[in-house]
């Protein structure tokens, strides 16, 4: 009788391994993961690391290798988030836009009178004025919303950007 130490070498046999386990495989890695390209990658590496190591694996574990290094592969990815997570809070204040330090004390001196002025107006004032600027809705629009006339729409929005203009200088 012949030896089944190295099969998974021979490519029929390795082929057949890789047709009647790549479906499994695939399910396991896309219930680990939830991504389907994430968990391609998982399935072809392990596929890789059997071809690489065919001569070192026992054919008779070649499913629990399979499997086992699909996991490990899931939990280094998860391993190597941890690590960017942990020094993205290390180290919050690196500056990821090339902006000069003094750009960005403007920018957020600026958001900061830009919040006081829309404090200073009136709820109907501001509510048009955040359906208009933020949520890029149009006039007709929010008056439907607002059940007024364009016409209110179009003073209220006037009356918030002269509060606006008079709070905030450079706008």
């Amino acid at each position: 009788m012949e030896s089944n130490e190295n099969k998974l070498c021979e490519e029929t046999y390795f082929n057949t391994f890789y047709l009647k386990h790549v479906q499994s495989a695939s399910n396991f890695a896309y219930y680990k993961c939830g991504d389907s390209d994430a968990a391609l990658d998982f399935v072809q590496d392990a596929f890789s690391k059997i071809w690489e190591n065919c001569s070192k694996i026992n054919f008779t574990k070649a499913k629990s290798y399979l499997f086992t290094t699909i996991n490990n592969l899931f939990l280094n990815t998860i391993k190597h988030a941890k690590v960017v997570m942990e020094y993205a809070k290390a180290a919050p204040y690196i500056d990821k836009t090339n902006e000069s330090p003094e750009y960005i004390l403007q920018e957020e001196e600026f958001k900061k009178k830009l919040q006081n002025a829309i404090a200073l107006l009136t709820d109907a004032q501001r509510e048009v004025f955040l359906l208009n600027r933020i949520e890029g809705k149009k006039y007709r629009e929010i008056a439907e919303l607002l059940e007024v006339s364009q016409k209110a729409v179009e003073k209220r929005m006037s009356s918030a950007l002269k509060v606006l203009r008079d709070h905030i200088e450079n706008i």
